[in-house]
């Protein structure tokens, strides 16, 4: 399309999304002979987005500031692998999501 945007081709079951996409918002792909790709499908709203849904916390730890100190959690999240959990507010978490803290 140019040389900041790209136009994918999607498939037809998400042909109302957008395909056109800045290149800063795509990864490059480094291609590897052990690499398969786990395609699971997503339940889109009608506006194309989907709720993220957290499945279980993996790790724990306190972040210290200067006067007071942050619980947080990692939290691995529906349709991502590990690598892509995220470290979120103990407390934001708990509140949302209470079935993870119930064990």
């Amino acid at each position: 399309m140019g040389t900041v945007a790209y136009r994918l081709a999607l498939p037809p079951s998400l042909a109302d999304a957008h395909n056109v996409f800045h290149v800063s918002m795509l990864r490059k792909y480094h291609p590897g002979p052990s690499h398969v790709l786990q395609w699971e499908p997503l339940e889109l709203r009608p506006d194309m987005s989907f709720e993220e849904t957290p499945i279980q916390i993996l790790d724990r730890r306190i972040k210290q500031l200067r006067s007071k100190t942050i619980p947080l959690v990692k939290v691995l999240w529906q349709y991502h692998g590990v690598e892509e959990a995220t470290w979120e507010r103990e407390d934001d978490i708990q509140a949302k999501y209470p079935h993870l803290f119930s064990s």
